[in-house]
């Protein structure tokens, strides 16, 4: 754990003691799961007092946010970076999900906990991350609304399409390590190659 690690995932997080215990928390979690860690094992993790953590955070559903939200968010703007493009909807498609693969293989510890700890959330912080994933499916499924409509995507039904997009890429958080052989670019673009053969795409 380093504080040059911390500060890449979050950047607008401020102070390092912050990031640390934001990593701390995602290794935690991610090794013994939400309900069997416990604020020692976080701040032991991140080199802290148990009273040092109360300092920046709450609680520990507060720091399960915070992680939960600034992933969400980050993947929220990679997605609506591409799908605002004036690119056709296969290419949009094509960067949308190789850029979203990419980022589950990348950060896949934190994605495993981005994405896997959503219920552990109290319901008020369940909302605003829910509204983040909304936003994210409703840019998706724009752009294959867009490809459906220009005759490059034949689809049965958007939403599902829209839904099963995003569901492969999540699931890269759950099996990816580095010791899978493929870097995270190469293998985005595999399952952009995927995605598109499976929304009918047209040459």
């Amino acid at each position: 754990m380093t504080i040059s690690l911390s500060a890449e995932l979050w950047p607008e997080v401020q102070p390092d003691a912050a990031r640390r215990l934001m990593l701390a928390g995602v290794e935690s979690f991610a090794r013994r799961g939400y309900h069997a860690t416990t604020t020692r094992d976080i701040a032991s993790a991140a080199g802290m007092s148990p009273a040092a953590l109360y300092v920046h955070f709450p609680s520990k559903a507060a720091l399960l946010f915070a992680i939960s939200k600034s992933g969400h968010q980050q993947t929220l703007d990679l997605v609506e970076d591409v799908a605002k493009r004036t690119d056709e909807p296969r290419e949009r498609m094509r960067r949308i999900v190789a850029d979203f693969v990419a980022w589950h293989a990348r950060r896949h510890t934190v994605a495993r906990v981005v994405q896997y700890e959503l219920q552990a959330l109290p319901e008020q912080e369940y909302q605003v991350v829910a509204d983040l994933r909304r936003r994210i499916e409703h840019l998706v499924r724009g752009v294959i609304e867009d490809g459906v409509a220009q005759g490059q995507f034949v689809v049965a039904d958007v939403k599902t399409a829209a839904r099963a997009v995003l569901s492969l890429g999540v699931d890269v958080a759950r099996w990816y390590s580095e010791r899978t052989g493929k870097t995270p670019k190469a293998l985005g673009r595999e399952y952009a190659d995927l995605t598109l053969r499976m929304l009918g795409a047209q040459p």
